[in-house]
């Protein structure tokens, strides 16, 4: 990874406080449990976004991005790539800064669509891999 990016990578993970998991499941054995509890233990609020949760990690779920009440700072999607579309938008018209696709998470039409609109991308890689790296 070129060094400029690996700057804006941990420039993102000491702004962000608030992260919205859209498919976290309450599945200790699914990998975004593992992560978000991570992520979680090293001090980021970690707001569940999965229809079929009503809470996770102690934190009440929501069905989508937009139904989540306060500022979200980015959102980390563990969803197949045909679901990414649909959150970019939710993200554009709540004016979240950064969307994270985890690793396997590759949409590059909904990536420069968030760009386009001012959003920071993060895109194929894992935050918890991220952040143990940078910090």
């Amino acid at each position: 990874m070129p060094s400029t990016e690996k700057d804006e990578i941990r420039d993102l993970l000491s702004r962000v406080r608030t992260i919205a998991v859209v498919g976290l499941s309450s599945d200790p054995m699914r990998p975004s449990f593992g992560v978000s509890q991570y992520m979680q233990r090293k001090g980021y609020r970690i707001i569940p976004v999965n229809p079929n949760e009503s809470s996770v990690l102690g934190e009440k779920a929501y069905a989508s991005v937009s139904q989540i009440p306060e500022k979200i700072d980015l959102v980390d999607v563990f969803r197949r790539p045909e679901f990414v579309p649909e959150i970019v938008d939710d993200a554009i018209r709540m004016k979240i800064p950064a969307i994270w696709l985890q690793e396997g998470v590759i949409h590059p039409a909904a990536a420069q669509k968030a760009r386009n609109a001012g959003i920071t991308v993060v895109m194929d890689r894992c935050i918890l891999k991220e952040h143990r790296a940078h910090f």
